[in-house]
């Protein structure tokens, strides 16, 4: 009987282990490079974005707390001593108190106005479905599209004879059908992105449609009440055109009026650290807006993308 052997396993070389043949390293993969030197390029061009936006800004403040000879003298360099006089003096003698008091009273009263006017609107336009309902939100849209400038003619013409010329509250309510057109746009796509189960239950528990609105979905939508109205509030605290055609009355101009007429008043007085100085004070409330302001703006703008 014939038996069959194994062979013997071949001795390994003595100080080389047996192991398999290594790979060579894959390439680096050429999307992880591409998108870096993207991202480079992009944070590059966001740098030089800044710097371009907040060296003026920085410009006007330094200069603001100059005097008028070396502003001309030394323009670049910093202030010698900080000349507080020039905001005194812009804040008293060129009447910027009265600006600054008029401004808040028309765009505090105005935004209070757009906002809840527009959430109203909004809110009805989102949820609530009847006949008209799309014409009415296209007309809102289409308010967005037309020129402010083709409407001063009539405009100044209706104001006059509503004898809402010349008054804080006739520019008040320009202001409001100024803004509605984009606050209701605005909010009407968030508002749709609000849970309707929260309403359903709402009204279940026999709240009214007025309660759900102000209590319940209205609060929801603070995020996007945010980040419209500190838009609405930078368009309306730079307003000229409006109050310029509809406010001729000197005790009630607004802060960009002001501004103008100071500018012009250079001609004969040369005091251009007090135009700064003012420049600096109408600047101050839109800067400060924003920062407290700008996790909720951002907050509004990506919640609908967030549902």
């Amino acid at each position: 009987m014939k038996t069959t052997e194994t062979p013997a396993p071949l001795p390994a070389e003595s100080g080389a282990p047996i192991t398999k043949t290594d790979a060579p390293p894959p390439p680096p993969p050429k999307e992880k490079k591409e998108g870096t030197v993207l991202n480079v390029f992009s944070h590059g061009v966001l740098v030089i974005w800044a710097i371009m936006v907040v060296m003026p800004l920085l410009w006007a403040v330094m200069t603001s707390f100059k005097d008028d000879r070396s502003i001309f003298s030394s323009p670049w360099s910093l202030p010698d001593s900080l000349h507080f006089d020039n905001w005194s003096r812009a804040w008293t003698q060129a009447n910027m108190s009265d600006y600054f008091l008029n401004t808040v009273l028309v765009v505090g009263g105005s935004l209070i106005g757009t906002l809840v006017l527009g959430s109203m609107a909004a809110y009805v336009l989102a949820r609530f479905d009847f006949p008209g309902n799309r014409f009415i939100y296209y007309l809102f849209i289409g308010g967005m599209s037309f020129p402010i400038m083709l409407a001063l003619v009539p405009l100044f013409y209706v104001v006059n004879n509503m004898g809402l010329l010349n008054t804080i509250h006739g520019l008040i309510l320009v202001y409001i059908a100024y803004s509605l057109p984009f606050t209701v746009f605005f909010l009407t796509a968030f508002f749709r992105t609000l849970p309707t189960s929260i309403a359903e239950a709402a009204f279940v528990d026999g709240a009214s449609h007025s309660r759900t609105f102000f209590q319940i979905m209205l609060p929801m939508a603070k995020p996007g009440l945010v980040s419209v109205g500190i838009f609405n509030f930078l368009g309306q605290w730079n307003q000229y055109m409006l109050p310029t055609v509809l406010n001729t009355d000197p005790d009630k101009r607004v802060l960009t009026q002001g501004l103008v007429q100071l500018a012009v008043s250079q001609g004969y007085k040369g005091d251009w650290s007090g135009l700064f100085a003012g420049l600096v004070m109408a600047m101050l409330p839109v800067l400060a807006a924003y920062i407290v302001f700008q996790r909720q703006v951002v907050q509004g703008l990506t919640a609908g993308a967030l549902k």
